[in-house]
């Protein structure tokens, strides 16, 4: 009976010894990945500085127009389609020069 009770306190101090490194782990790990965000927003912060609204609006619009002008240039490329810019500005053109008539 003596035996079966200290094999149960080893058992007990096994476990407990176990729960300990876990939480140890569990805290380091946690300690490292808030490191980890502190420099991953750090290094984001230099790469990506705040812009101005304006520089904002300006990159927003410009992606807007290269999202535009796909269809044309893949045309053009693939042999499809005239050169996009020259029809856009003879077209420009002829509207200007409608329009002073």
């Amino acid at each position: 009976m003596t035996s079966l009770f200290n094999k149960l306190g080893d058992q007990h101090t096994v476990k407990a010894s176990q729960l300990q490194t876990v939480e140890t782990a569990f805290k380091r790990n946690l300690s490292l990945l808030k490191d980890l965000e502190a420099a991953e927003k750090s290094l984001q912060t230099r790469i990506h500085p705040i812009l101005r609204p304006e520089v904002v609006s300006l990159e927003t619009r410009y992606w807007a127009s290269v999202e535009e002008y796909i269809p044309k240039w893949e045309r053009f490329l693939l042999g499809k389609a005239p050169y996009p810019f020259a029809v856009e500005n003879q077209n420009e053109a002829e509207n200007t020069i409608q329009n002073e008539a």
